[in-house]
């Protein structure tokens, strides 16, 4: 059997993806770039509202005994904690998270679409939406840990040397598979709280790109798709997702209009 390229462990509702050595680059809490052996996705309990989140991600790693990537107490955000393991955080359960693989790439996807994240094409004129009726004001500190009861999270692991901005670029390509695919499966592109991990092998053959119709990128559209189209139909058995026909109890419209001009 072969070795698995990416180790995924699931425990006390904690998800590690583990490869060592891997580089790393997050759009979540305290992301950035980073080099270290695992990346965690974490589910928090309802009300969660901690702010401490380097030790209550240390707290819940220990808890679930993934202590090879608690950071010792370094504070985010310094030139120490660049080794330390991107975390996200999501209100869904981990027994939700679904994975997909496809050549050198592995993708981990929770979804969760309690706090959808619309954006018309038509804008309403009188700033609420049709599709949802919302108003169009966000909620306060959105995309928050604290404030988000849903969230479309996504690991993606790739065995290949990414080039200078190549990772950057992935990140790009998931989100853009993964709006594809919530929009067809549910009618809404994501949510307000939505963060991707991209790592990849400093060590292995290079990819100098990622676009969609690279071997990396195509690889990747498709884990995304596949991945979240899985943990989707785990979290909403019945098919009752809150998109645009249902009341979401929280969630966002862009009905603003932006100026339009030439440069």
């Amino acid at each position: 059997m072969a070795t698995p390229m990416f180790e995924a462990a699931v425990s006390e509702g904690v998800l590690r993806l583990r490869r060592p050595g891997t580089r790393w680059l997050s759009t979540g809490w305290d992301g950035g770039r980073s080099r270290a052996a695992t990346a965690y996705n974490v589910s928090v309990p309802e009300g969660f509202a901690r702010t401490d989140l380097a030790a209550y991600r240390d707290e819940r790693l220990a808890r679930a005994g993934f202590t090879d990537g608690a950071d010792g107490g370094r504070a985010p955000g310094s030139a120490a904690d660049r080794d330390a393991p991107p975390t996200l955080f999501t209100g869904v359960s981990m027994e939700h998270a679904r994975g997909a693989r496809l050549g050198p790439v592995v993708a981990y996807a929770t979804v969760g679409l309690s706090n959808p994240a619309m954006l018309p094409i038509e804008p309403a004129e009188d700033g609420v939406s049709e599709a949802t009726g919302s108003d169009a004001s966000p909620p306060d500190a959105a995309g928050s840990p604290a404030d988000s009861p849903g969230t479309v999270n996504l690991i993606i692991g790739a065995t290949r040397r990414l080039g200078p901005g190549a990772a950057a670029n992935l990140v790009a390509v998931a989100a853009e598979a993964k709006a594809a695919t919530l929009l067809a499966a549910a009618g809404v592109p994501g949510t307000t709280s939505d963060a991707v991990v991209v790592g990849d092998d400093p060590e292995a053959e290079p990819a100098e790109f990622s676009g969609s119709a690279t071997a990396v990128g195509g690889a990747a559209r498709a884990c995304v798709r596949d991945a979240v189209r899985a943990s989707l139909r785990s979290r909403y058995l019945d098919g009752d997702v809150p998109g645009p026909a249902a009341d979401a109890e929280h969630g966002v419209v862009t009905d603003e209009r932006a100026e339009v001009f030439d440069p």
